[in-house]
């Protein structure tokens, strides 16, 4: 019983992190949400304890086109959720935060990025392996 031609293990997996990190965001909402809790507390809780459901096995991803926006949307919901509405400083009216003003207040490199750069990590640690560690999965021994 093979992989037919319309199934991706590693799509599959890429979705199933998502929904994951989708269902907790959903069961933290009110806490990124609430007034008691400060931004930097909120940023904290979103890099470890929704990020991580994420984030798991990324490092053998390989993302489409379709799988970045994706990420990033969800990225940038949560974000969102964490800095809430913005006040117009002249007028004192709310507005909506935009994708690039959020990149402005988090200072941290996007979902998309840290996937590539995890990646980079290890393929080198995968590169330095010898050839017995790479097959039997032990240092040295077959």
């Amino acid at each position: 019983m093979g992989i037919t031609l319309n199934q991706n293990p590693i799509q599959e997996e890429i979705k199933g992190r998502w929904k994951s990190g989708n269902a907790y965001y959903h069961s933290v909402q009110i806490l990124l949400s609430s007034s008691l809790l400060s931004k930097n507390l909120k940023i904290k809780i979103y890099r470890t304890v929704i990020l991580p459901f994420v984030l798991y096995g990324c490092e053998t991803w390989s993302l489409t086109l379709r799988d970045e926006p994706r990420l990033r949307v969800f990225e940038n919901r949560v974000l969102k959720r964490i800095f809430g509405p913005k006040r117009d400083e002249v007028t004192g009216e709310w507005g909506k935060l935009y994708n690039e003003e959020l990149f402005d207040l988090h200072s941290s490199p996007n979902i998309v990025r840290v996937i590539k750069s995890r990646r980079m990590r290890w393929a080198g640690h995968v590169g330095c392996m010898g050839e017995s560690e790479l097959y039997t999965g032990v240092g040295g021994e077959t």
